[in-house]
């Protein structure tokens, strides 16, 4: 299978395989007005097999986010047709809007307008904590 070469765009790699869908979801690529690739399940040494988003775009992407989602992500800006930035994902500290609190007693039921904000407690486990109440991410 060939996929066209991107002269301006966005190049997400090592995606863990199955969870290329996930994340052209959250990231809402199926609303650009741009060509978008969702490779699934290419041959990989590193992983074996894993998923790779091509954006024939450059957009705004939540890092934060895509690092919690996907901690091994790879993020590649590629301008006139070169590699111009690399960024390898890791965990991020803090997250905010990514998920909601699923406890109903926290203050961000009530105050709507309250950001949902979650810290990271535990790097081995991924282990993430409401800032407000405590409650453990889902």
């Amino acid at each position: 299978m060939i996929i066209g070469q991107i002269k301006d765009g966005i190049v997400l790699d090592h995606i863990t395989a199955g969870h290329g869908m996930t994340l052209y979801n959250f990231l809402g690529l199926d609303e650009l007005e741009c060509q978008v690739a969702l490779i699934k399940n290419a041959d990989s040494v590193k992983m074996g097999k894993k998923d790779i988003i091509k954006i024939d775009r450059v957009i705004d992407l939540n890092m934060d986010a895509l690092g919690y989602l996907d901690p091994g992500v790879t993020v590649n800006i590629i301008k006139d047709g070169k590699l111009a930035k690399r960024e390898n994902l890791d965990i991020p500290q803090r997250i905010e809007n990514v998920i909601k609190c699923k406890n109903p007693r926290c203050i961000t039921t009530v105050e709507q307008e309250l950001p949902h904000i979650f810290t990271l407690r535990d790097r081995e486990n991924r282990v993430y904590r409401c800032l407000y109440c405590e409650s453990k991410a889902k």
